[in-house]
């Protein structure tokens, strides 16, 4: 029988924040992912060697500065009829 603890996935979890969408927390982590495959430097020490692990950690603890692009769709405004 082995004597090893189960593994806390904690650290992975997607935060529950209503006023977060769990789409956008998912795109800034994968792009944050790839600048650490890229060369980037972790912001936070970590045990961690793979780049999404620690995307997602830094992004959950809010490490990671984004901006909105865009408009949003409910503020573009429908072209008039001809």
């Amino acid at each position: 029988m082995s004597d090893k603890a189960p593994r806390n996935n904690a650290h992975c979890t997607i935060p529950d924040d209503p006023d977060q969408s769990t789409y956008r927390f998912i795109i800034v982590a994968a792009k944050r992912a790839r600048q650490l495959q890229g060369g980037a430097r972790p912001v936070l020490p970590t045990s961690s060697k793979k780049p999404t692990v620690i995307a997602i950690e830094e992004v959950r603890r809010g490490l990671v500065k984004y901006s909105l692009t865009g408009q949003a769709p409910d503020a573009i405004a429908p072209e008039p009829a001809a």
